[in-house]
């Protein structure tokens, strides 16, 4: 019998069947549009998600015949909202993680509680971003739909709801929604009170790996998948990754290289310094019982360098469609080996930790006439490496030190990206074999609660592999502690300006 993990995501979704020994043995994705109704803001049209979600999971379960599913989990974006009516309809768009409408409704929490409460009570640093942000602003600017709002779904509870479960989230995404009480372990009636949010409005919280139910025929026929397939809660895109790298003890970080950029370290107990609140940085469960992790992330990330390739490389592209090669392997190969001495602040969307400032904007410094295409590439990639480096430096203050990452996504596929990660943050950075590290952490996690593992930290301990280790090149990474210590002087001299611009 095999294990389904599911990935709900931002810009797609993809359904990944697993065998026991944490081998794929077959996958579907499927991408869907961003809407931008107005500018800042940005939608997903739910029903083309969910609808998305049921073409990969049937093609999966069409190919795994032989080995039929035996249990499936759900991971999800965090933050991601959908006010749902009473018959099920689906009332507006969702809402995604950056979209900045909400962001002037920071003031409003401000006047009503502190940040410092906020943060001893959900483990989220104060942020339009969060799902309670979202909710309140129906409720403020669209009362019609929040009246009509039976639930309001992220979209785990969502998927669980159109499977004919009842919406069920797990502890780490409902964390995300900044509603959640973590000490009491549920939802936070001083936070809903005061956003005057009704508790049955949301999905039931459960411990990530938790049996919710089997599918009955009718929604097994709709999804491809054998009746009675057993249906657990998964947990929110980033520890469940952190799970299938294997990040599941201390002194380890997941490093997701994807079009945001994340670092993501298993924590033994919450940790509640104030550098963290003051850097933004979140602390909340991780999908293994017992563990918490750590959020820093990067929102331009890997998208810096597809910005590079659609706006400067149109002949690099041109070459790899004639040639079948991969255009970024040609952009990269014009790399210089060494460091260089331009700085790219990459501030192109929005900052994520530790600055979170909507009004930054990106910078190349540094540039002479003997400047190089490479160079600028390389640099790309410095910029949003010298950026995590900084969360990773607050980490260590607060006494999370990383010792090594596991690195998954795409980047993780290039030699190149991962020696100059490990050259500039002066740690080891392993390259994960399976670049599905969400899906296999949500089938991990399928495969604990149906008793094929002992535990969800065994199995990944036991399944995740490492498929090269890059160590810090002594020079290099000498190079790079002192250019950091310029970088780090790069935004704060910057940002009054930046703001006006």
């Amino acid at each position: 019998m095999s294990l389904l993990g599911i990935d709900v995501g931002t810009t797609g979704c993809k359904a990944v069947a697993f065998d026991e020994s944490g081998k794929a043995i077959a996958s579907s994705y499927r991408e869907y549009p961003l809407q931008f109704p107005r500018p800042g803001w940005i939608e997903l049209d739910s029903n083309r998600v969910l609808a998305s979600c049921r073409e990969v999971i049937r093609e999966v379960g069409g190919r795994t015949k032989k080995d039929p599913v035996r249990a499936f989990a759900v991971a999800s974006q965090g933050e991601a909202v959908t006010p749902v009516a009473k018959d099920g309809k689906l009332l507006h768009p969702g809402v995604v993680t950056f979209d900045a409408r909400t962001a002037p409704l920071v003031p409003w929490w401000e006047k009503r509680i502190p940040r410092k409460r906020i943060f001893e009570i959900s483990g989220m640093p104060l942020h339009g971003m969060y799902t309670a942000s979202k909710i309140l602003w129906w409720r403020l600017h669209r009362p019609d739909v929040f009246r009509r709002a039976a639930q309001f779904l992220c979209y785990q509870d969502l998927l669980f709801q159109s499977m004919g479960f009842a919406p069920a989230i797990d502890e780490s995404l409902a964390a995300r929604t900044m509603l959640y009480d973590m000490e009491k372990r549920r939802w936070s009636e001083e936070i809903l009170r005061i956003a005057g949010i009704d508790p049955g409005r949301l999905a039931l919280v459960h411990p990530s790996g938790t049996v919710i139910g089997e599918l009955g025929e009718k929604s097994a026929k709709a999804f491809g998948l054998p009746v009675g397939c057993v249906a657990v809660t998964g947990g929110h895109d980033q520890p469940c990754g952190a799970l299938g790298a294997g990040v599941v003890e201390p002194n380890v970080g997941m490093y997701a290289t994807g079009t945001v950029e994340c670092i993501t370290p298993a924590l033994a107990k919450r940790v509640t310094d104030p550098k963290l609140l003051r850097s933004n940085i979140a602390c909340y469960p991780h999908v293994v019982p017992g563990l918490f992790v750590a959020l820093t992330f990067n929102f331009t990330g890997g998208s810096l360098l597809k910005w590079y390739r659609d706006t400067f490389a149109g002949a690099e592209k041109e070459r790899a469609r004639k040639g079948s090669k991969d255009v970024y392997d040609l952009i990269l190969s014009e790399c210089p080996q060494e460091p260089t001495s331009i700085f790219i602040l990459p501030h192109f969307t929005s900052t994520g930790t530790p600055h979170f400032d909507t009004e930054s904007k990106g910078v190349i410094a540094g540039l002479r006439l003997s400047t190089t295409r490479g160079e600028i590439v390389r640099a790309i990639l410095e910029g949003v490496t010298y950026e995590m480096a900084l969360n990773a430096d607050v980490l260590r203050e607060c006494g999370a030190a990383i010792g090594s990452f596991r690195a998954t996504g795409g980047g993780a596929k290039s030699p190149f990206w991962m020696q100059l990660k490990a050259d500039l943050l002066g740690k080891p950075v392993h390259a994960m074999r399976v670049s599905e590290a969400v899906c296999l952490g949500a089938a991990i996690l399928a495969g604990a609660a149906v008793g094929t593992y002992p535990t969800a930290k065994d199995a990944a301990l036991g399944i995740s592999r490492v498929d090269r280790t890059y160590d810090p090149h002594p020079k290099r990474a000498k190079i790079y502690r002192e250019r950091f210590a310029l970088y780090r002087e790069l935004y704060p001299a910057l940002k009054g300006l930046l703001h006006r611009m």
